[in-house]
């Protein structure tokens, strides 16, 4: 019998007795796993209720025990690390030892977000009158609405819900439709931390019906979301109706810039790892290359080889395997026909170019492509999955030019043994992060935001941890 997952609200499993149901499959066997329900508005309302009132008394509580329950949680992850990787595994295609990673990195985040409790600060600010004192405070929002994404669901609950509830905010969560497995089972292991009812809810179901409830709620201060550009407008134009601030980390399109003096395997390997780990559906990986002329062929020759020594299947299949499936069919879908229509522009398929068949699955083979035209759909809409784009340029100007010139704003690279054209790079590149001679992947403590439609605000680090505060300056005269 297929479970069909309840709610969590005010410190209760709360079932849905009627509406639709939305099946989970496992992306790699095409297995139905559970079933959701689309939950209604009357029971957002629930949710958020019950999280308005818990907040204000949480909020009365010294910010340093709001961190020990934070610390409490991430000592359960941890005695249960290898259960939620087989499950984030089963249901979101990620390779186990990746899942396992993911599992480790939530449990750190929320110690890492259990320090700022002594950290949060205000300022003195001085007066212009006599007698006069003004205090700057930082203090919480409210309700916090943490709308979460598939590709990395475990840990998104922490980037979300760390923060909110340190700094004295309560949370309802919507995990997505097509990862929920994980998120019923953070709550169970909820059970007998001594976390007041209420401060943590979750409510499943569709962006459509869910989503929209919870993000129109009057009583939400703030909507954290991670997702599609078309989702965040969406969230925008709900959440404008009643002026509701919003923390949007939308698509990416990263350029990867690869100099004439580059070591050239250190970056294949790197720019082949941005597009395999997680099956590239990672929104901070690079999704484009810009190569200098003189090395086109060398690093195109390398890309090629480290691509095609991917290995790639079922997570749980038994095998060792570098990466598993799309998360879907959509997913699959939207990589071909990217694929196909830069094939019939004129691009050349060096490796890859074509659905895996391994009889059951999501599975696209991983793919490079080159002559690709900064006009093509390939250059310029998220891929998201296991394919990179080559595109030979002249020198670094023409690769910072074409590289600035999207839509997207997220992250960027740039590979060189010239510290002058790093740092030219990181002047002039207009994205919200660079990484230089590395791989592309956040630190907890950085600050993890961009530009243009790649987003609004940001996470991580202490800037990261001010979005999820209110400020209130209080004039004090005697």
């Amino acid at each position: 019998m297929t479970v069909l997952h309840k709610n969590f609200i005010g410190g209760q499993s709360v079932s849905v007795e009627t509406g639709d149901r939305i099946k989970v499959y496992n992306p790699a066997r095409d297995t139905v796993l559970a079933e959701i329900p689309d939950t209604p508005a009357d029971m957002v309302d629930r949710a958020v209720q019950a999280a308005k009132k818990a907040q204000k008394s949480w909020a009365k509580l010294p910010a340093i025990q709001r961190a020990n329950a934070l610390r409490r949680i991430s000592a359960k992850i941890r005695e249960n690390a290898d259960k939620i990787a087989h499950v984030i595994s089963e249901e979101q295609g990620k390779i186990l030892p990746l899942a396992k990673v993911e599992a480790a990195f939530t449990a750190d985040y929320l110690d890492y977000m259990a320090e700022w409790a002594r950290r949060i600060e205000g300022e003195i600010l001085e007066s212009d009158r006599p007698g006069e004192t003004i205090l700057f405070f930082r203090q919480p929002i409210g309700v916090v609405a943490g709308v979460l994404p598939w590709n990395f669901p475990f840990f998104l609950i922490a980037r979300k819900l760390g923060p909110a509830l340190v700094c004295g905010n309560s949370i309802v969560i919507k995990p997505s439709e097509e990862t929920p497995n994980n998120a019923a089972l953070f709550v169970n292991l909820l059970t007998g931390l001594d976390i007041p009812d209420g401060v943590i809810n979750f409510v499943h179901g569709s962006g459509r019906t869910t989503g929209d409830a919870l993000c129109g709620h009057p009583d939400v201060g703030l909507i954290s979301f991670t997702g599609s550009v078309a989702t965040g407008s969406a969230i925008m134009k709900v959440a404008a109706k009643n002026i509701t601030k919003v923390n949007l980390e939308l698509g990416g399109k990263a350029p990867a810039i690869v100099c004439k003096d580059a070591d050239i395997a250190q970056a294949a390997k790197f720019v082949a790892a941005s597009r395999t780990l997680n099956t590239g559906q990672v929104c901070n990986a690079a999704e484009r290359v810009y190569v200098e002329r003189p090395i086109a062929d060398k690093f195109v020759s390398a890309l090629a080889d480290s691509m095609k020594a991917t290995r790639f299947g079922d997570p749980l299949g038994g095998k060792e395997i570098d990466m598993g499936p799309l998360v879907n069919k959509a997913a699959l879908q939207k990589i071909e026909d990217l694929v196909e229509s830069a094939k019939k522009q004129g691009a050349e398929v060096v490796t890859g170019g074509k659905v895996a068949n391994l009889g059951a699955g999501n599975h696209y083979e991983p793919t490079v492509l080159v002559n690709c035209r900064q006009d093509m759909d390939i250059m310029r809409k998220e891929i998201f999955g296991p394919v990179l784009p080559v595109n030979v340029v002249e020198n670094l100007d023409q690769a910072i030019e074409l590289a600035n010139d999207s839509e997207y704003g997220l992250t960027s690279s740039i590979y060189t043994n010239d510290i002058r054209t790093a740092m030219k790079a990181c002047n002039e590149l207009t994205f919200g992060e660079t990484y230089v001679n590395r791989e592309n992947f956040e630190a907890m403590q950085g600050f993890h935001a961009g530009n243009r439609k790649s987003g609004i605000g940001g996470a991580d680090g202490k800037h990261g941890l001010l979005e999820y505060t209110t400020t209130h300056v209080c004039y004090i005269q005697t």
